[in-house]
């Protein structure tokens, strides 16, 4: 995958985790969390790639 598509990935994936952890089930909010982790752990890589470019 590419910068932008790593980045796009992981904002879409921060916001639903977000949206998740505004849930009354533990059970969602904990899925939430984590799915928000992942998505800043994405626009991480994205930032990298950017920087060192899409060959790694």
């Amino acid at each position: 995958m590419g910068e932008l598509t790593d980045k796009i990935k992981g904002n879409v994936n921060e916001a639903i985790g977000k949206t998740k952890q505004q849930s009354g089930n533990p059970a969602t909010r904990d899925k939430g969390s984590a799915q928000e982790l992942k998505g800043k752990t994405q626009q991480a890589v994205g930032k990298v790639k950017g920087a060192l470019g899409d060959d790694i």
